[in-house]
């Protein structure tokens, strides 16, 4: 059973035409995810596309209106699942704007951390993905080589490979374990060496290069206005990146160049996130270097569990402090926020809006795989054969767990 079928032939004056109806998916490999394209061709010519979301639909932001604001953080993780941390992260800052609170500097660098292994994470697996989409196997193999290394340091830090759950309101879970800053700067070196292997594997392969060269080009002027973010936009030439531009936790503190592109097709996106992809290894191993010691956790009772194991199991008071946080969960005040954050796909942003109770009133997320996807459906680009779609998408590098959220 083939997930690229024909719908109907469209019908003519004069009979049967050339151009038919087609569905990519959505449970074809090259989309990525449970995502429906529906195709008009003339032969092998697109004439248009029409995305179909919504087959993962798991109401994640009603859901999050009937739990508490410690109890989302699972919820966040499995937006965008690639990249779990920063997901944490982004909501993190949006519950802690409205209390008016701000996470220990030490909790701040190991948050970023975290974070920029969690951008390797995701572009690792696009930087081998879009190769295999247009026929070169090799690639995945390898970038899945070292994204095993990413799971291994998120497992050591956080007990979990993937859904890590680490952050809290007001820090981290708990403190990194002895020995992590000299394995964090371990894959630093294997990895800044490993990179240039991608490039020497794919940059001269001339049939990648043909299949993602002058293809799917996005100027800067409709990205913009298509609302395009991250590595997708910047790829178009527009000199935009939420760490610099609005800094959050301590990225104001570190150097880092922001990676633009000026052509905007398949090559460049793709390009840009493997540039970007050294710029943070060397945004971590500044934070491993320039990280302070001190408390993970903001110091107080009311939002905060308690951060003594020992006394847990030795003090009824705090034990039931441990219990009334995890069952009922604390009060925010009233009011509303937008927070967002320069995620691995673009700008994650969270829109909360408190009544003064322990759970969120209104929850909506402006997740960036959403709003990239829509430059599918304007003639904006130059996709005009059935293998150019396979390109464009696999470039956009969707995860439709956040489209569908």
């Amino acid at each position: 059973m083939t997930d690229v079928t024909v719908v109907e032939e469209i019908k003519t004056e004069g009979g049967l035409s050339r151009e038919v109806l087609m569905n990519l998916g959505p449970q074809h490999p090259s989309t990525h995810g449970v995502l429906r394209l529906l195709l008009q061709m003339d032969g092998e010519i697109v004439e248009r596309i029409e995305p179909h979301i919504g087959l993962l639909h798991r109401g994640t932001e009603k859901l999050a209106e009937h739990f508490t604001y410690t109890q989302i953080f699972p919820l966040t993780d499995r937006l965008d699942y690639l990249c779990p941390p920063s997901n944490n992260l982004g909501y993190a800052l949006a519950v802690e704007a409205l209390l008016g609170i701000e996470a220990p500097e030490r909790a701040q660098y190991i948050r970023v951390i975290m974070a920029e292994l969690s951008r390797i994470s995701g572009h690792l697996l696009i930087t081998g993905a879009l190769p295999l989409d247009v026929g070169a196997m090799t690639s995945l193999l390898y970038t899945m080589r070292d994204r095993e290394m990413v799971m291994d340091l998120m497992e050591m830090i956080s007990g979990v490979r993937m859904h890590t759950s680490y952050c809290r309101v007001g820090g981290i879970r708990e403190d990194l374990p002895d020995g992590c800053g000299e394995r964090i700067i371990e894959f630093c070196d294997i990895f800044s060496v490993r990179i240039s292997d991608y490039e020497k594997l794919l940059l001269n392969n001339r049939i990648f290069l043909a299949r993602v060269e002058n293809i799917g080009n996005i100027t800067g002027e409709d990205a913009i206005a298509l609302g395009l973010s991250g590595p997708n936009l910047r790829a178009s030439g527009v000199d935009w990146d939420i760490r610099r531009d609005a800094p959050y936790e301590i990225y104001d503190k570190l150097e880092f160049d922001v990676i633009v592109r000026k052509d905007g097709d398949c090559y460049d996106r793709w390009k840009c996130r493997l540039d970007e992809m050294r710029e943070s290894v060397r945004m971590i191993r500044q934070c491993v270097q320039q990280m302070p010691t001190g408390p993970v956790l903001i110091d107080d009772p009311k939002i905060a569990f308690p951060v003594d194991k020992d006394l847990l199991s030795r003090s009824m008071e705090t034990h039931i402090h441990h219990f009334e946080l995890a069952a009922f969960g604390f009060k925010v005040p009233a009011g509303e926020v937008y927070t967002a954050i320069e995620a691995p796909k673009g700008e994650l942003g969270y829109y909360i809006i408190s009544d003064g109770s322990e759970k969120p009133f209104r929850f909506k997320v402006r997740a960036p795989s959403f709003v990239n996807l829509q430059c599918l459906t304007e003639r904006t680009t130059n996709v005009r054969y059935l293998a150019d779609v396979i390109a464009m998408l696999g470039s956009l590098d969707p995860v439709m767990a956040e489209v569908d959220k």
